[in-house]
């Protein structure tokens, strides 16, 4: 995993999401998918140990920044049916 700290903004900063060395070419869906994923991971995983979830913010704001809208809606209501198809 990326380390959050050293690849976070100072605040009010945020641009675009630095570069991905698993992420090489110019189609980015394959972040976009896999930030999602490691967000929601992450915060199951902080939730789970009682922790604070600050740190799966830059998850949250990579792939607000790389997926489009109706992917992200289509998603979290899959999530919500129980029937999104990734690993979370």
């Amino acid at each position: 995993m990326l380390d959050v700290e050293a690849q976070k903004p100072p605040d009010g900063k945020w641009t675009t999401p630095p570069f991905d060395p698993r992420f090489p070419n110019q189609n980015q869906t394959r972040n976009c998918y896999q930030n999602f994923l490691d967000y929601h991971r992450c915060m199951k995983s902080m939730r789970r140990r009682g922790k604070n979830p600050q740190p799966c913010e830059y998850y949250f704001r990579v792939y607000h920044s790389l997926c489009p809208i109706s992917w992200v809606q289509a998603w979290n209501e899959q999530i919500k049916q129980g029937r999104f198809p990734g690993k979370i």
